[in-house]
């Protein structure tokens, strides 16, 4: 195995991503989640995450909202490059240079990641939050690291603009936090379209069902394996099984909930299992 298998392009790993590579003992997967996340392992990776700087990740994790990673990445790029400890407008901690950045400044170097206005705002008021209740980024970053997984994801849901899928973020790929699945469209779509969750499932739902399913150690990598596999065969509109069922290599695993190869025809799962 590779030092670091995992490609750039993800945002959710690589080498901005952090993480190490491990490897599992083999051995039968007790629930069919659990055998797609260990196959997902065998095709792309097999890592452990944790180590980022919390508050970073926060802001990292906010930028990549609604957006992808090729637009997202510039984003936090060119923010660290502004704000970041070496930036022309940074200092010691990144919480305090965001929390008196220029607003209208602050979107137009973040403005590849798209909706620039609202997540510049959105950032600075974490930061500003992060600052009084933390006393900075360090602070954040051992409340997210030691704190009670529990407590941490309560309290970071409670903070604008930051839904389950951020906080879960922020606990893995920060806290390096077990048992911690975060949710995609990718990971939401792929769950329910495989059986994995029911098809009606939201977010929060598929997210249940996954932790419940994969053991601690595997949820990991099997959510930025779940995103590469998403990209690369189960896309929204032209799955590989579409046109031949044996061109996925989960083929076995996958309930096709929602795809139907005769007809041509891919409808969000919880359309076909309503019919």
């Amino acid at each position: 195995m590779t030092e670091d298998p995992e490609p750039q392009e993800n945002i959710s790993g690589g080498a901005a991503g952090g993480g190490e590579a491990v490897a599992f003992e083999p051995g039968d997967a007790d629930t069919r989640a659990e055998a797609v996340v260990d196959r997902l392992g065998d095709i792309y990776w097999q890592k452990a995450y944790g180590g980022r700087d919390g508050f970073e990740c926060l802001v990292r994790t906010i930028l990549s909202q609604n957006t992808s990673d090729v637009a997202s990445q510039p984003a936090h790029d060119a923010l660290m490059d502004r704000y970041g400890p070496d930036g022309e407008a940074g200092g010691d901690d990144l919480s305090e240079s965001l929390a008196e950045a220029d607003q209208q400044t602050l979107a137009e170097t973040i403005s590849s990641a798209g909706l620039y206005n609202q997540k510049s705002e959105r950032i600075i008021a974490l930061a500003e939050r992060v600052c009084e209740a933390y006393g900075g980024a360090d602070g954040f970053d051992e409340f997210v690291k030691t704190g009670d997984p529990d407590e941490v994801r309560e309290t970071l849901l409670e903070m604008n603009g930051v839904g389950p899928k951020t906080a879960d973020c922020v606990l893995l790929f920060s806290g390096g936090r077990g048992g911690v699945f975060p949710v995609d469209t990718h990971v939401h779509r792929i769950a329910r379209r495989m059986g994995l969750a029911p098809a009606d499932a939201d977010h929060e739902g598929v997210r249940e069902a996954l932790e419940a399913a994969v053991p601690e150690g595997k949820c990991g990598f099997g959510h930025t394996a779940m995103i590469q596999f998403g990209r690369e065969y189960c896309s929204a509109r032209k799955p590989a099984c579409l046109d031949d069922p044996e061109a996925c290599p989960l083929a076995g695993l996958c309930d096709r909930v929602g795809v139907t190869p005769a007809t041509g025809e891919v409808v969000d799962p919880a359309e076909a299992a309503a019919d």
